[in-house]
């Protein structure tokens, strides 16, 4: 198995000296946490390694039964989904009270987007290209959940993913690595802040690792496979960034790698992670991820269980493998009491690192609860976050922004229910606080404006399909009408309208986990309600609800105004209207390519070129990379939105053409906002490497600016480039960058920069 090449005084150092006495460790923690394994016997230092299921909600299949007496017995290190300060005091009390050592329990829980203010779910939040944003949705998230007794998040997600089949799309950023590895650093500060024995600060787990997003066909759990050089270089970045970040906890991922599951896989879990990258934290596998190694195919509970630990998996979530079989695979010498030693004491350095041996109730003050979980002031962040996060995709004759005044109506399936409004992954939230779009345009408009509705169609024709969509108790709503009465109705009100917004897309359960798509296009019954819209001839609006990239190149072509709006959380119904009101001007930058059809999957923007590529421009050429049927274009490139302003791109000056050794470069372009609306702009930089000695990508993002102008103002945007932006993993897996010619470009979108040529020199 390929690794990377490293200086023999590195790996003497990283091999022969245990991760919890490297660089950096704190020799008070050590101290005190060596008495205490001194004190601890086998089976207490075992039981730290479990993760037990419990609490108020439940994932994956199974939960553990008789947890109290297991809690009082030392084995069980911490609990999973349980929430409230009363339930986890309770909990706590019986591990610190009646245990033998009284050693506190981690409580976590998948904070993906927010606790119970909820935000936009995170490939909505990428789309604002906002650093500060995006940590500070992820600060608060943290208050509230340590306010509510959690000490431990298992996010964030940063699995870059080029195939929107795949529903965990939604949990992570986007396709690209320079971008996910920035939101990456950002969510890990966000959560942990400066200090994690502050109690209003938790610790982050990043996932899944590694190269989750990548699994084939876009179903979830399948099978990844791919070179060490795509991996570190387009997948491994944003993992190591949270690493780097100081990420205290790592959660191994479903799916294999070379071959090898990432539960059982030594090469990941230790090489690359603690070795190479000098991870510090602990490693805890997904939901069953060790009981789910024999259906791989590698053994029965007690084997996947000893490869596992073997691997450097430090805690086993729900499964049990550690506690039923590592003490007889010990003294069968399957496995080594190091291997024990090792990941007891990085989970009892997390507690200690979060104080809880200081104080096991340090996240369970009654006062907090009260007064800092969905907050006024919380809701209002969230608000102006889920702005920032909408993506203008078409605004054909200006249609937006609306005015206020005359009969607008509201139509569509997802137009009046707030119980889809946060989209997956928000386990904590109080859906019955949650503002529909519907509630959110009544609020703007007040009583200037009359409004109409109709419900139009139902999300799915398909009863059975929509049944599939509702495990998590998020019902689409189905009205039993059929559909000609819904459109026949909603045509009526339509014709008695000036402006039509037409609510439209997925409801939140249908991305996310194990909610994997074949067909990712509108479905068929919706398009059949816009058809019937358009063809009143008033306006049409399309809101549209995703938690991924859609198929909409009839919708793309058709309907004149597209406001892109994921699922926005809690405050959804107030953001949109902030943006179709124009109170809020878009901002949005999509961070994922948009498909014309599956056929095209996988799509993004840092393609290679074949050695016979389609010349910019051209739609076919026989015996050129294409396709017969569509063009190699998307519906929507990545780095892609509209504004209620238009943007001029001067042209793009380098402050040299030569460059050599370490020095650094400026790229300037000057930007006007050319239009009549104050507005900001996401100026996105990339770079090209020209020739290498292994293929490169295209183009690759290297920086991005979100810049504010006022209405014909004009600024010149600058980006510094140095050669750090100029390395990548090269055919030896060395970290370089190569001399030669190099293209910078900037612009407002992957597909439309402007360019200039350096040679840079060593």
């Amino acid at each position: 198995m390929r690794s990377i090449t490293i200086t023999i005084s590195l790996w003497a150092i990283l091999l022969f000296i245990p991760s919890y006495a490297q660089k950096g460790s704190d020799p008070k923690m050590n101290q005190f946490i060596s008495n205490l394994m001194g004190k601890m016997t086998l089976d207490e230092k075992i039981g730290q390694l479990n993760l037990s299921g419990a609490g108020d909600i439940t994932t994956g299949e199974t939960t553990s039964s008789d947890i109290h007496q297991k809690i009082r017995e030392g084995k069980v290190g911490g609990l999973l989904n349980i929430k409230s300060v009363s339930k986890i005091r309770a909990v706590q009390m019986i591990a610190v009270e009646e245990s033998r050592l009284k050693i506190p329990l981690l409580f976590g829980m998948d904070v993906i987007h927010g606790y119970q203010t909820i935000f936009p779910i995170p490939l909505g939040l990428s789309c604002s290209w906002d650093m500060k944003l995006i940590e500070q949705s992820a600060r608060i998230a943290a208050q509230e959940a340590s306010a509510d007794g959690l000490c431990w998040t298992f996010a964030p997600m940063v699995d870059i993913s080029r195939d929107p089949r795949w529903g965990r799309m939604s949990e992570g950023s986007g396709e690209d690595p320079y971008l996910g590895a920035e939101i990456a650093r950002a969510m890990v500060k966000g959560f942990q802040g400066d200090d994690l024995r502050k109690n209003n600060t938790i610790m982050a787990c990043v996932k899944h690792f590694a190269l989750y997003g990548a699994v084939e066909s876009g179903r979830d759990y399948n099978t990844t496979d791919m070179s060490h050089i795509r991996m570190f270089n387009e997948y491994f970045p944003p993992y190591k960034a949270a690493v780097d970040a100081g990420a205290g906890s790592a959660m191994a991922s479903f799916n294999e790698v070379d071959g090898l599951p990432a539960t059982a896989n030594k090469w990941l879990m230790t090489d690359v992670l603690r070795k190479q990258w000098g991870f510090q934290g602990f490693v805890v596998t997904d939901y069953t991820g060790i009981a789910e190694l024999t259906e791989h195919g590698l053994g029965d509970l007690q084997e996947v269980s000893a490869q596992a630990l073997h691997a450097g998996i430090d805690m086993d979530m729900v499964s049990e493998g550690f506690l039923k079989t590592t003490k007889k695979s010990l003294e069968t010498g399957r496995i080594n009491k190091s291997d024990i030693e090792k990941g007891c004491r990085r989970i009892l350095e997390a507690k200690y690192k979060l104080g809880l041996f200081e104080d096991p109730f340090r996240y369970c003050d009654d006062n907090r609860a009260k007064t800092e979980i969905f907050t006024p002031e919380n809701l209002e962040v969230s608000r102006k976050i889920a702005a920032q996060s909408l993506v203008l995709l078409k605004n054909d004759h200006r249609i937006l922004p609306l005015k206020k005044g005359g009969t607008i109506a509201v139509i569509g399936p997802l137009a009046d229910n707030k119980l889809n409004m946060t989209g997956t992954w928000s386990v904590a939230a109080d859906f019955s606080k949650c503002v529909s779009l519907l509630s959110g345009i009544k609020a703007a408009i007040g009583n200037e404006t009359t409004i109409l509705t109709a419900w139009g169609t139902n999300i799915l024709n398909d009863s059975i399909l929509d049944s599939r969509v509702s495990v998590f108790g998020k019902p689409s709503f189905r009205q039993n009408r059929s559909q000609k009465e819904m459109i026949d109705k909603a045509v009526e009100v339509a014709q008695k309208s000036d402006v039509i917004v037409a609510a439209m897309g997925e409801c939140a359960e249908m991305s996310g986990e194990c909610s994997s798509r074949s067909d990712i296009s509108l479905p068929e019954n919706q398009r059949e309600l816009l058809k019937a819209l358009l063809a009143t001839g008033k306006p049409v609006v399309m809101v549209l609800f995703n938690g991924r990239p859609l198929t909409i190149p009839w919708e793309a072509a058709h309907i004149p105004a597209i406001l892109e709006v994921w699922f926005s959380g809690t405050e959804a119904g107030n953001a949109i209207a902030d943006v179709l009101f124009g109170k809020v001007n878009p901002s949005g930058k999509l961070t994922a390519t948009f498909p014309r059809n599956v056929g095209q999957i996988p799509i993004y923007y840092s393609t290679k070129n074949t050695g016979r590529p389609l010349p910019e421009g051209a739609w076919f050429m026989k015996f050129r990379s294409n396709y017969l049927d569509v063009p190699n274009e998307p519906v929507f490139p990545f780095g892609y939105g509209l504004s209620y302003t238009t943007f001029d791109y001067g042209d793009l000056k380098l402050s040299t053409s030569q460059a050599k050794g370490n020095q650094a470069i400026t790229a300037t372009v000057n930007l006007m906002n050319s239009g009549k609306t104050d507005g900001a702009e996401v100026v996105q930089l990339y770079i090209r490497d020209v020739v290498g000695s292994i293929t490169r990508p295209i183009k690759e993002l290297k920086g991005f600016q979100k810049v504010f102008l006022k209405a014909g103002e004009t600024r010149p945007v600058t980006f510094k480039i140095t050669p750090e932006d100029l390395k990548f993993y090269n055919g030896d897996l060395k970290y370089v960058w190569e001399p030669g010619d190099f293209v910078i470009m900037v612009g407002g979108n992957s597909k439309e920069v402007k360019s200039a040529k350096v040679n840079w020199q060593k």
